[in-house]
C-alpha cells in the first residue's frame, strides 16, 4: 500500500505536541524542510533528540518548538556554538542531555534491538558521566571490569531524508551514512522524505543499498532539496556560505526572527523556498555527476 502523502499532512498527522523527534543524517541528509514544516505548524513542547543538533535545532529552538534536547556535540559545524540552543540552556528554558557520540548511537542501537540498555566501553568523557545520571557503569560479569551503560532511546518520530525511495518507502542512501538505519528501527514512527521517488524495480535492483525497509515507514514523502543548507550525494553541494551567514544571523535576534519570517513562515514548502534561493545559488550548489561501477547480482 502505497505511503506517498505531502510532507504538510506527514508532520500534521504523525508528530505531535510534546513527541520525542529524532531529525538523522550525519553531515549530509540533515531533514531541514521537515524541521520548517514543523516549526510552520506550531508544533510545541518537543524534545529534539540529534547526535549532532546542526542549524536544524537551532531554528526550531528559536522558533519556541523545544522544551529539551538530547544531544552529542553541540555546535555549527566547522563555525562555532550552536547561538541559540546554548543561550537557552544558560538561561534555563530548555531542558538537555548530553552523550558521547557513541553513547547516542548506542542508545538507538539499544532500542532497535529491543533491548533497555547497551554497555559501552568506558570513555575519557568522565565529566558526561557527573552531568548525566543515565550513564552509568556496572561490572562487567564475565571479566570483572566495570563499563558504561546508556538506556535505549525510543523516538516518537525519526525524521530521515534519504536520496531515493518508492511510494512504500523502502529506501536507499548512500554517501556518509549516519544513524539513520539504527532510529528508524528505534523509533515508534518514521517519516521519510526523498530527494526522489522511484519506482519498486529501481529499490529491487540494489538490495544491499535498502537501509530503510517500507515495512517500518509510516509516511514517505517527495520533497527535493529537503536537506539543504546541508547536502545530498549526488544531488548538491553542502551551502558552506549560510553556514557561516547563520553564526552572524544567530547572534541577533532580530535577524533571527527576519530570516524565520521570511525563509520559514514566508514560504509554503521546500518548492517554494528553492525557488526562492534562486538560480544563482542553484548552479553553485550543483555537482557533477560521479557514477559507482554496476554490480552484477547474476540470476537466482
Amino acid at each position: 500500500m502505497s505511503r506517498l502523502i505531502s510532507l504538510h499532512d506527514a508532520i500534521a498527522q504523525f508528530v505531535h505536541d510534546g513527541d520525542l523527534v529524532y531529525a538523522a543524517g550525519f553531515t549530509h541528509l540533515i531533514p531541514f524542510a521537515a524541521g520548517h514544516e514543523i516549526i510552520r505548524q506550531g508544533k510545541r513542547n518537543l524534545t529534539l533528540a540529534r547526535a549532532t543538533p546542526d542549524l536544524i535545532y537551532d531554528q526550531m529552538v528559536a522558533a519556541g518548538c523545544a522544551r529539551k534536547v538530547i544531544f552529542s556535540y553541540m555546535g555549527n559545524p566547522g563555525v562555532g556554538s550552536l547561538r541559540l540552543v546554548r543561550a537557552a540552556i544558560e538561561r534555563g528554558e530548555l531542558e538537555w542531555e548530553e552523550y558521547s557520540h557513541f553513547g547516542m548511537i548506542t542508545r538507538l542501537q539499544a532500542a532497535a534491538s529491543g533491548l533497555p540498555f547497551l554497555p559501552m566501553n568506558q570513555t575519557a568523557a568522565t565529566d558526561l558521566e557527573r552531568a548525566n545520571p543515565n550513564i552509568k557503569r556496572v561490572t562487567d560479569p564475565y571479566s570483572g571490569r566495570e563499563v558504561i551503560t546508556v538506556p535505549a532511546l525510543h523516538p516518537d518520530v525519526a525524521i530521515v531524508h534519504v536520496q531515493r525511495a518508492d511510494e512504500n518507502g523502502n529506501a536507499h542512501l548512500w554517501g556518509i551514512i549516519g544513524e539513520q538505519k539504527e532510529v528508524a528501527f528505534a523509533a515508534r514512527r518514521v517519516i521519510l522524505t526523498a530527494e526522489e521517488i522511484v519506482p519498486e524495480t529501481v529499490i529491487r535492483s540494489d538490495p544491499n543499498r535498502t537501509l530503510i525497509p517500507g515495512f517500518l515507514v509510516s509516511a514517505v514523502c517527495h520533497v527535493p532539496y529537503a536537506a539543504h543548507p546541508s547536502y545530498a550525494q549526488g544531488y548538491y553541494d553542502r551551502d558552506n556560505e549560510f553556514y557561516l551567514a547563520w553564526d552572524k544571523i544567530s547572534a541577533d535576534p532580530e535577524a533571527t526572527r527576519r530570516y524565520l519570517e521570511e525563509w520559514v513562515y514566508g514560504v509554503r514548502d521546500r518548492a517554494e523556498y528553492w525557488a526562492k534561493l534562486g538560480e544563482e545559488k542553484h548552479t553553485r550548489l550543483r555537482v557533477p555527476p560521479l557514477w559507482s561501477e554496476p554490480v552484477n547480482y547474476g540470476r537466482y
